[in-house]
Formats: C-alpha cells, sequence, structure tokens
C-alpha cells in the first residue's frame, strides 16, 4: 500500500481531475492536438505535453515535499512571497471555467442521449459536487483513485470496439497523417492549462518521503494522465476529420459503434469524471482556505466547505451557458498564459534554486 501511495496515488488523483475538464468529451483533445493533424497531434501530445507535465510535476512534488507545501498557497508563498496570490487569481477564473466545462458535458451528455433537459444535467452533476466536497479529504481519495481502473477499463474497450468496426481505417488514417503547423503551440497550450490542476493533487504528497520517489512519481503521474487521451485519439481516427466539427465527439463517435452497453458505461464513467473534476478544484480552494485559517488561529468548520462549493457551483452555472466549444476554444486558450508566468515560470526558477538551497543536491536525483 505505502508504494501505491508514493508511486501511484498523486498519478491517478491527477488523472482524476485532469480527465473530464481535459478530454472527457473530446472536445479538449480536437481542440488542441487533432485539429494539427494526426500524426501533428500525436507529436503535441507526447514529445510537448506529456514531457512538460512530468517535470513540472516532478518539481512539484519534490518542492512539496521539502517543504511540507500540501497545499496551493503554502506552496505559492515558499515560491512567490505575496504575489502568490497572482496564481490564485488564474486559478479561480480556471477553476470557474472547468466547473463551466463539466457542467456544460452534464448537460449536453443527458440532452443528446437520453433526452432531458440540459439544465436538470447541470444540476445534477454540481449537486453531486457539492456533496462530495463536503465530505472532504478521505472520500476524495478513494474516489479519484479506485475511479481510475474503471477509466482504464472503459478506453479499453472504446479503444477496441473502434478498432473492430473501423480498424482498416484507422490504420490508413495514421499511415497517411499529417503534421500540420502549431502542433507544437497546440501541445504546449493544453499541458499549460491543465498544470492548473496541479494544487488538486498537493493533499495526497504527504507520503512522498525522498526525492528520487517524487520524480519517479511526477513522470508516472504525467503517464497516468495522458495515456488515456491517446486511447480515445487513436479511437476516433476512423471518423476523421469530420470529428474535429462536433462539439463532444465521443459520443459522436459512440454512437456510430452502436454498441448500447459501452455508451452507458461511457456515460457512467463520464459522469464519475465530471464529478471528480470538479470536486478535486473546489477541494483545493477548500484546502488553501483551510491553512490560511489556522494560520491565523482559526479553523475552517464543516459547513463551510459545502458553502463555498455552492458559491463556485453557481457562478460556473453561468459560464456553462456560453457553450462547450466557446469554454475551451476562448476560456482555456486565454488562461493557459497566466498560468504559464504565475507557476510554471516561478517553480522552474524560484522553486528549484530553493530546492537545491534546502537540499543541497541538484536535480533530478
Amino acid at each position: 500500500m505505502s508504494v501505491f501511495r508514493k508511486y501511484f496515488l498523486p498519478g491517478f488523483v491527477f488523472q482524476g481531475v485532469l480527465i473530464a475538464g481535459g478530454y472527457g468529451t473530446g472536445r479538449e483533445l480536437v481542440e488542441y492536438f487533432m485539429k494539427y493533424g494526426i500524426r501533428g497531434g500525436i507529436a503535441g501530445m507526447f514529445l510537448i505535453t506529456t514531457v512538460m507535465w512530468a517535470v513540472i510535476l516532478a518539481v512539484t512534488f519534490e518542492f512539496a515535499r521539502v517543504f511540507k507545501a500540501y497545499d496551493y498557497r503554502s506552496l505559492l508563498i515558499r515560491v512567490l512571497g505575496p504575489f502568490w496570490v497572482v496564481f490564485e487569481a488564474f486559478y479561480l477564473v480556471l477553476m470557474v471555467l472547468v466547473l463551466g466545462v463539466v457542467g456544460s458535458a452534464a448537460g449536453v451528455l443527458l440532452r443528446q442521449n437520453f433526452g432531458i433537459p440540459y439544465i436538470f444535467g447541470v444540476g445534477v452533476m454540481l449537486a453531486s459536487i457539492g456533496f462530495l466536497t463536503f465530505k472532504g479529504s478521505g472520500l476524495l481519495e478513494k474516489l479519484l483513485s479506485g475511479w481510475s481502473i474503471f477509466i482504464y477499463l472503459v478506453y479499453g474497450l472504446f479503444l477496441a470496439a473502434a478498432i473492430w468496426k473501423f480498424g482498416p481505417l484507422i490504420q490508413s488514417q495514421l499511415s497517411a497523417g499529417k503534421m500540420l503547423p502549431g502542433w507544437g503551440l497546440g501541445g504546449f497550450k493544453y499541458a499549460l492549462y491543465n498544470m492548473g490542476v496541479i494544487p488538486s493533487v498537493l493533499f495526497c504528497l504527504n507520503h512522498i518521503e525522498t526525492r528520487r520517489e517524487a520524480v519517479v512519481s511526477g513522470i508516472l503521474a504525467s503517464l497516468i494522465g495522458i495515456l488515456p487521451g491517446f486511447l480515445f485519439f487513436i479511437a476516433v481516427l476512423g471518423d476523421y476529420p469530420a470529428v474535429i466539427s462536433q462539439e463532444a465527439p465521443a459520443f459522436f463517435v459512440l454512437q456510430k459503434l452502436h454498441l448500447p452497453a459501452l455508451l452507458v458505461a461511457y456515460l457512467v464513467m463520464l459522469f464519475g469524471t465530471l464529478i471528480q473534476t470538479g470536486t478535486g478544484f473546489i477541494h483545493a480552494f477548500n484546502q488553501r482556505l483551510q491553512t490560511a485559517l489556522q494560520a491565523r488561529g482559526r479553523r475552517l468548520l464543516t459547513w463551510h466547505r459545502p458553502v463555498v462549493a455552492l458559491a463556485l457551483l453557481l457562478v460556473s452555472l453561468g459560464v456553462a451557458t456560453f457553450g462547450l466549444i466557446n469554454l475551451v476554444a476562448k476560456g482555456y486558450g486565454s488562461i493557459s498564459w497566466g498560468i504559464f508566468l504565475s507557476y510554471f515560470v516561478p517553480l522552474m526558477t524560484i522553486g528549484v534554486f530553493k530546492i537545491v538551497r534546502k537540499t543541497g543536491r541538484r536535480f533530478p536525483f
């Protein structure tokens, strides 16, 4: 169990919070990878996004270990001093955007597949997020790690079904795939805006005891996070390039497979990941509030957590009305640069310097 908590739990938590806002409906993978060509998308996914995640996660995990900083306020104060609030401003905007994506995806999912009113799906999803936020860290850690097995199972079945039905076409698309200009920037921006989920992972890093554990855990987290997205990318190639214009590409392809059981499994999986993503973001903010109050001799009461969650979720309801494609293309694209300047650059410069000065050891091991 110790090995799991040190090396795999952070990756499963990262994946659990990432997947719904990152690629649950497939819209994000299309926006940042597939529209740059098949080979361009794969190159951006592995040569840019995966490598960047591995580096920043490894440094984040090591910084958290060295300075015992297991929430983003504690971590960023160590890096930026009073300017840590700049990151928080971007984090709050990103959180609202992600919650908007979660709400939009829930509404679209139920409307397109079951004919249930859009607003009902949004409401059910946000109510579920509020409940889990209220329950706190213990249940959240179990949910985020345990659900990952089901996620891999569903994506594996999705890929197998797609190959069974569209295998020759998928192979043909891979052979003739192109690398269009902009693939590197697409992977860069995708990696950056998803770095905003890292605060949601900090609470489970207290099991890491050595630098080697931190670095290996960071690399594994990057791979655990990207692999389901890659399975999806390959699975939808049978409908390329038509899939690029779809609001929810996953369901566009699933409906063509004519496998009701797989569609239901994907719906269940996606609902779970939507809940995890929203809960993870809000939980990280609640943890930040808790440490701030503790520094002042106060504490975050149990009933404070759902109140904070409710306020954030209500704001996200308004954001969700703008539509999923606009949220992804405009909101995420813009916030990427803020995350880059307020988190990536300071941590990779000031943060690394402080780690070396504190430990007297250079990276990686």
